[in-house]
């Protein structure tokens, strides 16, 4: 059998294996469950008001923007979060060692982030269909819309974090870069209001990341048509949600394994011991 497609099925067991454990594990999903109970919560409190001057009902409005953040949420900060700490605890040093170790490695963490994310997405659209009204009435159409976004976005946001969590320098230093690019934009995204509302060099700004794609993908899933007419142009622009969210999945992919790779050639023994007694001095 090919040694790296034996690594990548290996990877796969690996994942679900890892995301069976997690949902045992408070400390391991701590953050998405915080996370996702707070948008329900969000949506409870606003599932009897309306956009003003429209019928449209606010949580509906606010749900496409929860679930497109959710996905680097998890994503980014997950894949950042786990690469950091699994370097210093001498797992990447582990996964060196075996034949195609990394390409396994790496499928296996990307599965299981995958499925955590999206298990969020659904308690979140479990939760639309009793505060959302109308979000029953979503076709087959809409639903296959929202599972595109949502594996286009995984594409776009896992090897970013890959990257992120490969050249910081610790696992603090990963979650401050992580919080910091996700908090920023979100910031000029748009993804819970217009971004006609922004300045015109924002908007080009916003444009660029895939955060604000990932908004407009979701509220062309679960919004009414007419909806579109808040947006720029009056048209939810799916050719052009798909090719930038592409184009990041792409570029990412390209550049994450070279970089993983380099991180992995630079791991040893007494570098694994070296941040060990550092993080001792810090707990001391």
């Amino acid at each position: 059998m090919n040694p790296t497609l034996h690594a990548a099925r290996l990877g796969l067991s690996r994942g679900w294996v890892e995301f069976k454990h997690q949902l045992t594990s408070p400390q391991d999903t701590g953050f998405a469950v915080v996370s996702t109970i707070a948008f329900v919560v969000v949506l409870y409190f606003q599932r009897d008001a309306k956009v003003p001057g429209t019928d449209v009902s606010l949580a509906a409005a606010t749900l496409p923007g929860m679930l497109g953040l959710m996905i680097p949420l998890n994503g980014l900060i997950g894949a950042v979060g786990a690469l950091s700490v699994e370097r210093e605890d001498g797992t990447l040093l582990r996964a060196k060692a075996l034949p195609q170790g990394m390409v396994g490695y790496l499928v296996g963490r990307v599965v299981s982030l995958s499925l955590s994310t999206v298990v969020s997405l659904v308690v979140m659209i479990v939760a639309g269909l009793f505060f959302v009204p109308g979000l029953t009435g979503i076709g087959p159409g809409g639903w296959l819309a929202v599972v595109w976004i949502t594996a286009l976005g995984l594409l776009a946001s896992l090897p970013l974090g890959a990257v992120i969590g490969a050249v910081a320098g610790s696992p603090q230093a990963a979650a401050g870069l992580s919080m910091l690019a996700v908090g920023g934009l979100t910031a000029v995204s748009g993804i819970f209001y217009p971004i006609s509302a922004l300045a015109g060099w924002l908007q080009a700004l916003a444009h660029v990341f895939p955060l604000y794609w990932l908004g407009l993908g979701m509220r062309s899933a679960l919004l009414p048509d007419a909806a579109a007419a808040a947006e720029i142009g009056g048209s939810w622009r799916p050719v052009e949600t798909t090719l930038v969210l592409l184009a990041w999945a792409v570029a990412g992919l390209l550049l994450a394994p070279p970089i993983l790779r380099r991180m992995a050639r630079r791991e040893s023994g007494s570098l694994v011991e070296e941040r060990r007694q550092r993080a001792l001095q810090r707990i001391g």
